[in-house]
Parts: C-alpha cells; sequence; structure tokens
C-alpha cells in the first residue's frame, strides 16, 4: 500500500479517445501535465456531482497501455450515468493502490482495472 495525503484535482472535464467506455469503465478526464505534486498511478478516489459524493477510482498518468502522451486524471465514477464534459468539477484523491503501468493488451489493461474496482469497493 501507498502512503498519500488526500490531495483535490479541480478542473474542467475534457474529452479523451473513449477507451474507457468501450472498456466499461467510462471516465471523466482533466488536463494535469501542470501538476507536478501528483504521483503517477491508480487511486481510490471520490468525487462530487450535483450535491452528491461519487466513490471513484482515477489513474493520473500518460496511459503508456494505449500510447498515450498527454498527462491526464482520468475518473471512473462508480454508479453515475451521465454526461460531465466542460462542467468544472473536483476530484479527491483518496489513497494509492498502484502505480501506472504498461499492459501487453486491452484484454489485461480491463483484467486489472476489474482488480482495482474490487481493492477500492471489496466487490
Amino acid at each position: 500500500m501507498f502512503d498519500v495525503k488526500v490531495q483535490q484535482v479541480e478542473g474542467e472535464i475534457i474529452g479523451g479517445n473513449r477507451l474507457g467506455r468501450t472498456l466499461g469503465f467510462p471516465t471523466a478526464n482533466m488536463d494535469v501535465a501542470d501538476r507536478d505534486d501528483l504521483e503517477n498511478g491508480v487511486y481510490e478516489s471520490e468525487i462530487d456531482v450535483d450535491g452528491r459524493t461519487y466513490r471513484a477510482m482515477s489513474n493520473v498518468g500518460t496511459r503508456p497501455s494505449v500510447d498515450g502522451s498527454r498527462r491526464l486524471l482520468e475518473t471512473h465514477i462508480f454508479d453515475f450515468r451521465g454526461d460531465l464534459y466542460g462542467r468544472r468539477l473536483c476530484v479527491r484523491l483518496l489513497r494509492k493502490i498502484r502505480n501506472e503501468q504498461k499492459f501487453s493488451s486491452v484484454e489485461e489493461l480491463r483484467a486489472q482495472l476489474e482488480c482495482d474496482k474490487i481493492e477500492i469497493c471489496g466487490e
């Protein structure tokens, strides 16, 4: 387990390459290229949307499994459906669960995301 103090990231939700949707883990994305204080990795997180706090999992990094280069915060919000593009929201990174890593296939990435969800939600 990693020690991390709770960090807040506020920003505008931007479009991505929509791979998360095809993996069953759609994400709300923020540009964090200028945030040197954020350590790359996968986090248990939470986000407030319209007065409700949602549990979430977030990745900070460049998405090496899909040849990403732009540093993003990608947040999958559990039990949420809706369009957040263009909205300004705040994500709280609560606990780092693993380092960002490169997977050899999209199937391996999807399997790890399922494991990350279990680590965070216990289900």
